[in-house]
């Protein structure tokens, strides 16, 4: 099914590698007026390289005042991609207050920055916006070494249902995707060893990871008009995993 996003002016975060970058060239490729966001200027450099019409922002996410400054001078959007996000794995005994106080900033209160910045211009334009918020299976479920990261991701969850709740009488959908590990480039490496890759694999019913575009097309659907009925869903890409 292919969406078009023609004159739609659309910010994503988070948009210099992985995820995020392959959401951006897809609404790119769809028509998009692209803003890409992300705190690595060389990530952002070789992505306009490659597309030379995306707009590039750098500007670190954890940074609540510069951040918001950043937003409000980059104008109107007509729908933004919460992808940002930062994980540190720990176990449960060993979580420290940084890594606490990092995630949090970064996964949880730039989310709630960010999206009220673009919100409100959305709603004095009378635009029927839509954003989406890039969560993960850890909200779901209990992962190893992953407790600050999926309390930060079900906090981001439950954001996601009060900004359906408060922003869709202005026309405003948001949306959340739960993916299950997506093969990046990063993830390719840290997931080639088969006895960690085996154990998770063993819980997904499909037998295997995510691909980046299976994410990406979820998340141009739920951005589109085509999902225009479709507020406040925690979407799982996860072949099954959140099922067992």
């Amino acid at each position: 099914m292919e969406v078009s996003f023609k004159g739609k002016r659309v910010l994503v975060t988070g948009a210099g590698q992985g995820i995020g970058r392959a959401i951006a060239i897809d609404l790119w490729r769809a028509g998009a007026k692209v803003v890409a966001l992300s705190r690595t200027r060389s990530h952002l450099e070789s992505l306009q390289n490659e597309y030379p019409s995306i707009t590039i922002v750098e500007v670190d996410v954890a940074d609540w005042e510069k951040t918001r400054n950043v937003v409000e001078s980059l104008g109107h959007f007509d729908a933004v991609v919460n992808n940002a996000a930062v994980a540190v794995c720990q176990p449960f005994l060993d979580c420290t207050p940084d890594a606490f106080d990092l995630m949090s900033n970064v996964n949880v209160k730039s989310i709630i920055n960010i999206s009220q910045v673009v919100a409100k211009k959305m709603i004095e334009n009378n635009t029927k916006g839509a954003i989406v918020n890039i969560s993960s299976q850890a909200s779901k479920a209990a992962l190893k070494d992953h407790t600050i990261y999926s309390a930060s991701k079900a906090g981001l969850d439950a954001i996601t249902r009060a900004m359906a709740l408060e922003l869709g009488p202005y026309g405003i959908r948001t949306n959340a995707v739960n993916p299950t590990v997506t093969m990046t480039a990063m993830a390719q490496v840290g997931w080639s060893d088969p006895e960690k890759a085996d154990a998770m694999l063993s819980k997904i019913p499909l037998g295997r990871f995510a691909q980046v575009s299976e994410v990406s097309d979820v998340v141009l659907y739920l951005l589109s008009d085509k999902a225009s009925m479709i507020n406040g869903v925690e979407m799982p890409i996860d072949g099954g995993f959140l099922a067992t």
